[in-house]
């Protein structure tokens, strides 16, 4: 820019530390007693217990299997499998038209409150494991292989 002043506690520095600036990306520049120095990137920690808590929201969205019907077990799926479970405790004699992953079955009530369970079951063993990776990370025994390890089989969506 020019015309532009130059500020009062501006540094000047030669052409090669300049360049260098701009070339060497693996470290932080700063001023250090009147000289101008490279430091060490900062050091990334990884937010284990957020990552932890997206594998668990993924692993529990994979469905179950229910006596040979494949069930949804996304968030959705959960709030309409609970609701009809309700349904089907209220009145024994509750039949309804069900959507699985692969078409609608009637199914009664005793069946929706089985189907109910095991979605339920399913989501708490997701919860279950999160919750043994979160102490593992507590106690510093956090392995990165550990986050694929231990969930509940599910049924292949």
């Amino acid at each position: 820019m020019h015309g532009a002043s130059i500020p009062a506690d501006a540094v000047e520095v030669g052409d090669e530390l300049f360049v260098r600036t701009f070339n060497e990306a693996d470290g932080v520049w700063r001023l250090v007693d009147g000289e101008v120095v490279k430091g060490p990137l900062a050091e990334v920690v990884p937010d284990y217990a957020q990552i932890v808590a997206g594998e668990r929201y993924k692993r529990e969205a994979t469905g179950v299997n229910v006596d040979g019907l494949q069930i949804e077990t996304t968030r959705d799926s959960q709030a309409l499998i609970a609701s009809t479970g309700l349904s089907a405790v209220l009145d024994p004699e509750y039949r309804c038209n069900f959507k699985t992953v692969t078409g609608f079955v009637e199914i009664g009530a005793a069946q929706i409150i089985e189907i109910a369970k095991a979605v339920r079951a399913h989501v708490q063993a997701c919860f279950d494991r999160e919750l043994a990776l979160l102490h593992a990370i507590e106690a510093g025994e956090y392995r990165d292989e550990m986050l694929t390890e231990g969930w509940p089989d599910s049924a292949a969506l």
